[in-house]
């Protein structure tokens, strides 16, 4: 099956090629979402700001799970870059909820 025929491209949407799959380029990839989650960063398949908090607390839950499961075996630079991203996106999803998070509560919304 070649390229075409998959509907697969040699690079991502911008057309380059896909960066090198590392710990630290997985962990940016996470952190991108939760961006745009946030409405921090335009959603690059739409180009619109969009935001969804849920889907931000779940991004930001991901890489606290990453944290703590891999808390032994990061590098320095690794342990830093998860540590600072995951401190700005805290602050960033206060900034947007609220210190109480009152709008992920269940409270006044209908059961699903």
């Amino acid at each position: 099956m070649n390229q075409q025929s998959c509907g697969c491209s040699s690079g991502h949407a911008s057309g380059g090629p896909m960066p090198e799959v590392t710990f630290s380029t997985f962990i940016l990839s996470l952190a991108s979402s939760a961006l745009v989650h946030l409405g921090e960063v335009p959603n690059p398949e739409t180009g619109s700001t969009e935001t969804n908090l849920p889907l931000a607390k779940h991004s930001i839950d991901v890489l606290e799970m990453l944290h703590m499961k891999t808390e032994r075996c990061l590098d320095e630079q690794e342990r830093k870059l998860l540590e600072s991203i995951l401190y700005e996106l805290r602050m960033k999803f206060v900034i947007k909820c609220g210190p109480d998070c009152e709008c992920l509560s269940k409270k006044g919304q209908a059961p699903a």
